[in-house]
C-alpha cells in the first residue's frame, strides 16, 4: 500500500497526520487514529472553506469549526499551527507569535502547554470551545449557528451584513450516540439553522471495536428525520469529494447539514488502519515510521513539516482570510457611522461588558409576611435586567410558565424558525442540549440563561460543569427548588441537589432567602463575568423582610452575611437560606423572648462567602461561637464548614414525600420548633 505523493494538498494533508502521530507518540498517550482519518476535512475546511483570518483569531464574524470528538485534539493543533492562527493574551488582543507553537506540539498532553489532552477553551486561541465529554460539542455549535442568526437578524441592515457565518463541527460515532446530541440535533433541525454543518466520522470504530458491537441505526434516516440536510461522502481523502458536499450544505437555505464520511481510522498505518488499535492508544515508533514511509515522508525524521506546508496555508486561508476581514472591518467602520446605538450594543458584546445602567430598573420589594414565591420575584428582576441588557436571551426546557423565565416587557418576541429576532428561546423538554447550546450562545458573546425545575440538573450536569471549566457567565434559573414542591413528590422534589452543584468548583450557586435578596444575588451574578451561577428558587412563598428592621440585601454581594443581631456575643448562630432563612428569623424571635443572644445569619450563596477574607469570615461566624445551628430543605453535606464539629442541622437527610408542602416540612421536622430545639432553646 502507498498513498505517497508530491501534490501539495496531499502533503499538507500527511503533515497534519504526521505532526498528530509524533504528538501523541511522543506523549505515548491519546488518540492518533482519528487525527489521521480526519485531517482531509480539517485541511479543506480551514484552507479552502472557512472565512476566517489566522490574524485575527476572535474577529466576531468568522466561521466556527467545533472538535466535538475533542480526543482527536492533535488534528485541531497541528492545523491551527500550520493555519498561522495567532495568538492572542487574556483580554483577546492579536500578539505577534502563534497561538501553537511546534514546542506546544512536541509537548502534548504535558503540563505547561496548550495542546491539552482534550481542547481546552481559552488556553489558546482558535479552540473554540471545551470539548472532550462527547456530544458537548455539537450542542455548543447550535447555540452558536443559534447566536449568528439572533445577531443578523437583529444588528444587519440592507448596507451592513456584519453576521453571515457558519459552524462547521466535526462528531464521531460516539457523538451521535450521545443523547445530547440527538437532543440538540432536533432543535437544529426544528429550528432550520442553514448556517449549521456537522461533518461526521463515520469510521465504524470505538474504543471496544467495531460499533456494530451496540449500534447498527441508519443515521442519515434519522437526521431526515429530524429535519436536516444529509449528504454522503464516500472517500475523504478525494478532496473533491468534500468540495461538492460542502456545496451542498451552502446551496441548502432551509436545513442544518450533516455530511456522513466515510473514513479509515488510522490511514497510512499499514498494521493498525480501520482497527481500534488506532484509536485510543499510540501506534508504536515502529507503526509510525510504516505510516511515515506510506505519506512519503523521512521515517525517522518528528515533527517534520515539509517546505511549502505554512506557505501554501498562507496562499489559501491566510490571504482569503485576511480579505474577508478586511471587507468586514470596513462594512464595521461605516455601520459605527450610520447605526451609533446599535454598534455600542455590539461593541458590549465583542468586548463581554454589560451596557451602562444595565440594573437602574431593578426592583426593591416592599416588606410582605405573604411575601412571594423568589420564582415570582425572580421573573420580575430577570425582565428588569433583560430589558436594559438587549443582547441577553434565553428560555426554558418548556417550563417558563412555571420557571417564571419568559421575557415579557415589549419587543421581546420568540426565537422561532425562520423568525430570529426574538429573546425567548424554546428548547421542548432537552435540558441537556439546552445547556449546551446556551454554552454555545455564551461563547458567542451574548449573555444566554436556561431555565428548568432544579431537579433536573441531574440531566444537565455535563454541560454546567463545563461552563464552569470555561468561565462562561451563563445563568442557570432552577425553580421548585426542595420538597416545598410538595405534592409531585420525592421524583420531584430535590434534596441532594443542593449539595450536587455547590461541590463544581466555579458554579455559584444562590439560593436568596426573600424578594430583595433575588435582586440582589441577580445584580452579583450579573457582574460576575468569568463564572456560572446557578439561581435556585423556591415555588412556594416567603415572607419578603422589612429591611430596616433587618440588614441589607446587598449583603449578598459577599455570599453571607449578617442579617439580625444581638448585643455582645451570640450565644448560638442561626443561618439559612432560601425559604428556610424564614424558620431561622421566627426561632430567633422565640429564642431571643426566651433569653438567648441569637446572630442570624443568611448564606444566599456559600461559594462567595468561601472568597471573602478570614477576617470577614471570622467577623460574621466568630470562630468562639461554636453554637451553631444551619437550616436548609436539603442534605447537610456542604454546611459542615460552617457549622463545625459541634454545629446541629435541620433539614433533610433521605428523599421527600407526597403531601401539601407545609405538611411535608412537618413530616419532615423542618420547623420553628426543631430549630428552637437544636439552638438549646
Amino acid at each position: 500500500m502507498s498513498v505517497a505523493s508530491t501534490d501539495l494538498e496531499t502533503l499538507a494533508v500527511d503533515t497534519i497526520r504526521s505532526l498528530s502521530m509524533d504528538a501523541v507518540q511522543t506523549a505515548n498517550s491519546g488518540h492518533p487514529g482519528t487525527p489521521m482519518a480526519l485531517a482531509p476535512i480539517a485541511y479543506q475546511l480551514f484552507n479552502h472553506t472557512m472565512q476566517y483570518d489566522p490574524s485575527h483569531p476572535n474577529w466576531p464574524n468568522r466561521d466556527r469549526f467545533v472538535l466535538s470528538c475533542g480526543h482527536a485534539s492533535m488534528l485541531l493543533y497541528s492545523t491551527l499551527h500550520l493555519a498561522g492562527v495567532k495568538a492572542t493574551d487574556k483580554d483577546g488582543n492579536v500578539l505577534d507569535e502563534l497561538s501553537i507553537k511546534l514546542d506546544d506540539i512536541k509537548n502534548f498532553r504535558q503540563i505547561g502547554s496548550v495542546c491539552a489532552g482534550h481542547p481546552e477553551y481559552a488556553e489558546a486561541a482558535g479552540i473554540e470551545t471545551t470539548t472532550g465529554p462527547l456530544g458537548a460539542g455539537v450542542s455548543n455549535s447550535v447555540g452558536m449557528a443559534m447566536s449568528q442568526k439572533w445577531l443578523a437578524e437583529n444588528y444587519n441592515t440592507d448596507q451592513h451584513k456584519l453576521f453571515d457565518y457558519n459552524v462547521f463541527a466535526l462528531c464521531s460515532d460516539g457523538d451521535l450516540m450521545e443523547g445530547v446530541a440527538c437532543e440538540a440535533a432536533s432543535v437544529a433541525g426544528h429550528l432550520k439553522l442553514d448556517n449549521l454543518c456537522w461533518l461526521y466520522d463515520d469510521n465504524s470504530i470505538t474504543i471496544e471495536g467495531d460499533t456494530s458491537l451496540s449500534f447498527s441505526e441508519d443515521v442519515g434516516k434519522r437526521f431526515e428525520g429530524l429535519g436536516w440536510n444529509v449528504v454522503h461522502v464516500s472517500d475523504v481523502n478525494e478532496l473533491s469529494n468534500l468540495s461538492k458536499a460542502i456545496e451542498s450544505f451552502r446551496s441548502c437555505t432551509d436545513k442544518p447539514t450533516i455530511i456522513i464520511c466515510k473514513t479509515i481510522i488510522g490511514w497510512g498505518a499499514p498494521n493498525k488502519q480501520n482497527t481500534h488499535g488506532a484509536h485510543g492508544a499510540p501506534l508504536g515508533w515502529d507503526e509510525v515510521e510504516l505510516a511515515k514511509k506510506a505519506y512519503g515522508f523521512p521515517p525517522e525524521e518528528k515533527f517534520h513539516i515539509p517546505d511549502g506546508v505554512i506557505e501554501h496555508f498562507a496562499n489559501n486561508l491566510g490571504q482569503r482570510g485576511a480579505a474577508d476581514y478586511q471587507k468586514w472591518n470596513e462594512t464595521w467602520a461605516a455601520y459605527q457611522s450610520a447605526n451609533p446605538e446599535k454598534a455600542a450594543e455590539l461593541q458590549a458584546i465583542f468586548d463581554r461588558k454589560l451596557p451602562e445602567g444595565w440594573d437602574k430598573d431593578l426592583p426593591e420589594f416592599e416588606a410582605s409576611e405573604k411575601g412571594d414565591a423568589t420564582r415570582n420575584s425572580s421573573g420580575k428582576v430577570l425582565n428588569a435586567i433583560a430589558k436594559n441588557v438587549p443582547f441577553m436571551i434565553g428560555g426554558s426546557a418548556d417550563l417558563a410558565p412555571s420557571n417564571k423565565s419568559d421575557l415579557t416587557f415589549e419587543g421581546a418576541g420568540d426565537f422561532l424558525p425562520n423568525q430570529y429576532a426574538g429573546r425567548n428561546l424554546h428548547f421542548g423538554i432537552r435540558e441537556h442540549a439546552m445547556a449546551g447550546i446556551v454554552n454555545g450562545i455564551c461563547l458567542t458573546g451574548l449573555r444566554g440563561y436556561a431555565a428548568t425545575f432544579f431537579v433536573f440538573t441531574d440531566y444537565m450536569r455535563g454541560a454546567m460543569r463545563l461552563s464552569a471549566i470555561m468561565h462562561q457567565p451563563i445563568l442557570y434559573i432552577l425553580t421548585h427548588d426542595s420538597i416545598g414542591v410538595g405534592e409531585d413528590g420525592p421524583t420531584h422534589q430535590p434534596v441532594e441537589h443542593l449539595s450536587a452543584c455547590r461541590a463544581i468548583p466555579g458554579l455559584n450557586v444562590f439560593r436568596p432567602g426573600d424578594a430583595n435578596e433575588v435582586a440582589e444575588c441577580y445584580r452579583t451574578a450579573m457582574e460576575i463575568s468569568d463564572h456560572p451561577a446557578a439561581m435556585v428558587l423556591s415555588r412556594q412563598n416567603m415572607a419578603t423582610l422589612c429591611r430596616t428592621k433587618y440588614a441589607a440585601a446587598s449583603g449578598c454581594a459577599k455570599g453571607g452575611y449578617v442579617l439580625s443581631d444581638c448585643e455582645g456575643t451570640p450565644d448560638v448562630i442561626l443561618m439559612g437560606s432560601g425559604s428556610e432563612l424564614g424558620l431561622c428569623v421566627t426561632a430567633a424571635e422565640k429564642l431571643t423572648a426566651a433569653g438567648k443572644k441569637v446572630r442570624v445569619v443568611s448564606m444566599p450563596c456559600m461559594d462567595l462567602f468561601a472568597q471573602q477574607s478570614q477576617a470577614y469570615q471570622d467577623q460574621v461566624l466568630p470562630p468562639e461561637v461554636t453554637n451553631r445551628v444551619a437550616v436548609e430543605a436539603g442534605l447537610r453535606m456542604s454546611w459542615d464548614r460552617w457549622i463545625g464539629l459541634q454545629g446541629k442541622f435541620v433539614g433533610m437527610s433521605g428523599y421527600g414525600a407526597s403531601g401539601p408542602y407545609a405538611e411535608v416540612y412537618e413530616h419532615f421536622g423542618i420547623n420553628e420548633d426543631a430549630v428552637v430545639a437544636a439552638a438549646g432553646g
